[in-house]
């Protein structure tokens, strides 16, 4: 068994999309990022190349390269599994943190969680969500922006 961190943050802005787990929340303004920004994700897949000892996501999917720009992050979450697959490795369990002051992710949890199973191909009580807030102290706390943490344990595929 191997295992990763991951950490990601974007901020709000004009322009971006609000998507977290491949899930979109329209009604609220966007997240700024080279790709779709969807801090969610982003810290997955670092906790997979982590776990998968791969370096990291702009390693694989560079910020400054333009055929990045607005990518989904589901895509680059599929090329990410390629890569562990070709290293003989599986996701067997991922853990995340959402932090935000806004949305209240409470009533959309479960469809976060389903959205990262199914984009992962594992089943939804190998993906786990929780959300918290930062008690109004700094940049998150402000309303500023969204960050994320995830863990991944990765196996043996067979």
């Amino acid at each position: 068994m191997r295992i990763g961190i991951g950490y990601d943050i974007h901020r709000f802005g004009e322009g971006g999309q609000f998507i977290l787990g491949g899930v979109p929340f329209p009604e609220l303004p966007g997240l700024i990022g080279h790709s779709d920004a969807d801090v969610l994700l982003h810290a997955v897949m670092d906790a997979i190349f982590g776990a998968a000892g791969a370096g990291d996501i702009g390693q694989h999917f560079p910020p400054d390269d333009p055929g990045y720009a607005g990518a989904s992050s589901g895509d680059l979450l599929a090329a990410c599994l390629v890569i562990v697959r070709e290293k003989g490795l599986k996701v067997e369990s991922i853990d995340t943190t959402i932090i935000a002051e806004v949305p209240k992710l409470g009533p959309r949890v479960y469809e976060i969680r389903s959205s990262m199973a199914s984009l992962l191909g594992s089943p939804i009580d190998h993906v786990n969500v929780k959300a918290t807030t930062n008690e109004g102290i700094g940049a998150i706390g402000r309303g500023e922006g969204v960050a994320a943490m995830a863990v991944a344990l990765l196996g043996e595929a067979r």
